[in-house]
């Protein structure tokens, strides 16, 4: 029974320190999301309009009803017709997407 709980305590540090090296960084999102993204998107918060009409503020996606993380994930890695095929790194994903989930209105 030790054995199991020293595995488990061990398994568990080892899922602690994995998450904690994946941690989203905020500012790294925005910064590419002002280099790539914003050709197309108003990707500050509280802009009203995109220099692409069609293409949606960031504003408006993070304050979708139901805009998880997940949801992010999915349409970012998601081919759109209006939208170029970018392929962003996972660490560039994550930030973008803790970018936009920042920007959600309370």
């Amino acid at each position: 029974m030790k054995t199991a709980m020293m595995l488990a305590a061990a398994m568990l540090l080892v899922s602690w320190c994995a998450a904690k090296a994946q941690e989203a960084d905020i500012e790294a999102g925005a910064t590419y999301a002002g280099e790539v993204c914003a050709a197309c998107h108003a990707v500050l918060a509280n802009e009203q309009h995109s220099p692409l009409p069609q293409a949606p503020t960031f504003q408006s996606v993070a304050d979708t009803p139901g805009m998880t993380e997940l949801a992010l994930s999915v349409w970012l890695q998601s081919s759109h017709p209006t939208m170029p095929n970018i392929i962003l790194e996972q660490d560039d994903m994550r930030n973008v997407i803790a970018y936009i989930r920042s920007l959600k209105s309370n």
